[in-house]
């Protein structure tokens, strides 16, 4: 069956609960007949690395939040959750969720892995939002699916905030990605799905030849291709990297 604002697909977005990011960017990014549904992730943890655990853990209490709506695929929007509980905990809970759903269930970590393995990229430049034990950790969890990490640039956290990441300008982004000039990476990835990052990309795409990617773009273009039942493709993520097909909606979105 079609809805009337998602023809061409109904997707379900799992978001952590005091993320400010993800639903206006994957706004942006799926196309205009692509609509989407978002549920939160909540946890009652004291600490941000207990909330992510926790968020892996009520995976299947999450997706019942979207009852019987009619999705054609799930994202799942939170890269640091697959980073602690590790590669084989990922593969087990996506293999669980789709058995359940009979749907795609996209992570947004292994929308990036996909990403990568689309450019042929093996060396990968990490810019990083977060403390450094979850950096440690996604350094880790990056080498566990196959990547050698080149570099690691840490962008800088607000002041007196609400959140560390959620808070972050796309200004401080933008600064930190200019971090991996000389890194000798081929490709790059803006990590966090809470740090702000279409503009910074649509304004520097690669440094030194090396594709700039995040957590939120290789999301998006993973569960449109989720969507359609393709497959990734290098020359397509080229262009999705590019702004092909979001540029103008992003434009749209920030105004004058």
């Amino acid at each position: 069956m079609t809805i009337e604002y998602g023809a061409d697909g109904l997707l379900g977005v799992l978001t952590p609960q005091a993320n400010t990011t993800v639903e206006p960017e994957m706004a942006i990014l799926l196309p205009p007949r692509m609509a989407m549904l978002n549920a939160r992730l909540t946890s009652p943890k004291p600490s941000i690395a207990e909330r992510l655990v926790d968020y892996v853990d009520g995976l299947d209490e999450a997706v019942g939040q979207f009852a019987n709506a009619p999705l054609g695929a799930i994202a799942f929007a939170c890269t640091g959750a697959s980073y602690l509980v590790g590669r084989a905990a990922e593969d087990a809970a996506v293999a669980r969720i789709e058995a359940r759903t009979g749907v795609p269930f996209v992570t947004a970590a292994r929308a990036v892995c996909d990403a990568f393995a689309a450019l042929g990229a093996r060396r990968v430049g990490l810019v990083s939002p977060y403390p450094p034990d979850l950096t440690e950790a996604s350094a880790g969890y990056w080498a566990s699916r196959g990547f050698e990490v080149g570099r690691v640039v840490a962008a800088a956290p607000p002041g007196e905030a609400f959140h560390p990441i959620y808070a972050m300008s796309a200004g401080s982004a933008a600064e930190a990605l200019a971090g991996m000039e000389g890194a000798g990476v081929e490709a790059i990835v803006m990590l966090g799905t809470g740090m702000p990052t279409l503009g910074p990309i649509l304004d520097r795409p690669a440094v030194d030849g090396a594709p700039v990617i995040s957590c939120m773009t290789a999301l998006g273009w993973r569960s449109v291709l989720a969507l359609r039942r393709e497959a990734p493709a290098g020359e397509g993520l080229r262009r999705w990297i590019a702004g092909e097909g979001w540029r103008a909606r992003f434009a749209a979105r920030m105004g004058p």
